[in-house]
């Protein structure tokens, strides 16, 4: 198999996120971006897309997981650290969905902080303008909602925040795919 190839989860992944994630809204009437978050989507109790988003969790966890630990580390090997940590944290959101109350908040918080992390370190490994701006973007996203400048459910500044990160994921993917391993 040309190692080319293995760039490839580094798309596939984040795109699958939003596959499930789009999937799950779509079975899901009640769901509102200005009442709930994201996880809502994952309560295996009270949400019938349940079993999509938790799956598509995993699934993006995993396909990054796969792109972290056979292509990118040879990228940029600190921000693999970061990335890595972020994959598997988010593989927990997924297996402890909001059933576990606190667990589920706990976890949460720790994926955010990982992906938030990852954008900075790789910003300063790479010296990136993409990293940079996904990490202010993405903190950004999360300290105006805090402070109530706008009114919206949790599902915003996941929503934006996780777009922001993935961004530079996807781009450093398709370019190293097409051999050109810029920043």
């Amino acid at each position: 198999m040309d190692e080319r190839y293995l760039f490839l989860f580094g798309l596939i992944g984040p795109l699958a996120a939003y596959i499930f994630i789009g999937v799950s809204i779509a079975l899901s009437p009640w769901f509102s971006w200005w009442n709930n978050a994201l996880s809502d989507l994952g309560h295996a109790v009270r949400s019938e897309s349940a079993s999509y988003y938790n799956f598509g969790l995993l699934l993006t966890g995993l396909l990054i997981t796969v792109y972290v630990v056979t292509a990118f580390w040879k990228h940029a090997k600190y921000t693999s650290l970061f990335l890595f940590a972020t994959a598997f944290s988010l593989q927990l959101v997924a297996v402890f969905d909001e059933v576990y109350g606190r667990l589920h908040g706990i976890v949460s918080v720790v994926f955010f902080v990982f992906m938030i992390l990852s954008c900075l370190v790789y910003a300063v490994e790479k010296k990136s303008a993409l990293g940079i701006l996904s990490f202010i973007i993405g903190l950004g996203s999360w300290v105006l909602f805090w402070a109530g400048v706008y009114s919206a459910g949790v599902a915003v500044p996941e929503i934006v925040s996780a777009t922001a990160a993935m961004s530079w994921v996807v781009l450093s993917a398709i370019r190293m795919f097409f051999g050109r391993p810029k920043k």
